[in-house]
């Protein structure tokens, strides 16, 4: 498996608990019993969705800073988390990635998974934070 797959099954975890009452680990579980994954991929999906998790007040401040036009809770559950996701790789991961490749793979999440405006507003709030 990718490191592109392991992010989608992140997305898809951090979808479910943005939206439903749950325990991480189940949210994980839930996602991961339809995937047949190696042990090192379903480890990486736990450090991304628990990461992200553990540092969501300081990540979606980081976004309320950069998008004034729009408040955290009225963004798109998918482009919120792809979002997310891409700050905790970026910012708070013990092995972070380069903001480019971070934003190219959230990007990339957006046109798989969001509306055809995704792409573009996820680019926007990703570039506006590291310059």
């Amino acid at each position: 498996m990718s490191r592109r797959q392991a992010r989608e099954i992140a997305l898809q975890s951090l979808f479910q608990l943005d939206f439903n009452e749950c325990e991480v680990d189940s949210a994980i579980e839930n996602v991961l019993s339809h995937k047949k994954l190696h042990e090192a991929d379903c480890d990486f999906v736990r450090i991304l969705v628990s990461g992200t998790r553990e540092n969501l007040e300081s990540i979606d401040k980081m976004i309320a800073e950069k998008s004034k036009d729009w408040k955290i809770e009225r963004m798109s559950g998918i482009d919120r988390n792809i979002v997310r996701l891409a700050i905790f790789e970026m910012k708070f991961s013990s092995d972070k990635l380069v903001p480019n490749i971070a934003i190219n793979e959230a990007v990339e999440l957006a046109k798989k998974f969001g509306t055809d405006d995704s792409a573009r507003f996820v680019n926007g709030i990703l570039g506006s934070m590291i310059k």
